[in-house]
C-alpha cells in the first residue's frame, strides 16, 4: 500500500467507498476521471467512482444485506414493496432496464414493480 493510501483521509473514507463500489488510489496514479481530495492544501487520495453499470447490482446487494441476506425473491409481498420503495429513493429506476432488473431479482413481473411504484405515489 502506498503511502497516499494510509493518509487519514484515505483511512476514515474507506467505509463510504465500499458503500458506493468506489476505490481509493494514490494521488499520481489519478486519471482525469478521478476526484483528488485534498488535505491542508496537498493530494492526499484520489478517488475512482464506479461504473454506473454496477450501481443498480450494488444497490439490490444492499437490499439483500438490509432484509437479512435472505434472497430478494423469497420475500414478502410487503417486503418487495419496500424494497421498491428504497429502490426508488436511491434512484434504482433512473438505470436504464432498472425495472426489469429489480422485477427478476424480486421474482415479480415488471408490471407488478410498476404497480408497486404506482402504489407509493398515493396518498
Amino acid at each position: 500500500m502506498s503511502d497516499a493510501l494510509e493518509h487519514p483521509l484515505a483511512a476514515a473514507l474507506e467505509p463510504l467507498l465500499a458503500a458506493v463500489g468506489a476505490t481509493a488510489i494514490a494521488p499520481a496514479e489519478a486519471r482525469t476521471e478521478d476526484v483528488v481530495l485534498e488535505w491542508d492544501g496537498a493530494p492526499a487520495v484520489a478517488v475512482r467512482l464506479p461504473h454506473l453499470s454496477s450501481a443498480l447490482d450494488r444497490l439490490l446487494a444492499e437490499m439483500t444485506r438490509q432484509f437479512d441476506g435472505r434472497p430478494l425473491a423469497e420475500l414478502d409481498r410487503a417486503e418487495k414493496q419496500r424494497v421498491v420503495a428504497l429502490l426508488e429513493e436511491r434512484g434504482a429506476f433512473t438505470v436504464r432496464h432498472g425495472v426489469e432488473t429489480v422485477a427478476s431479482a424480486l421474482g415479480v413481473s415488471r408490471f407488478t414493480v410498476y404497480n408497486y411504484l404506482n402504489r407509493q405515489e398515493k396518498p
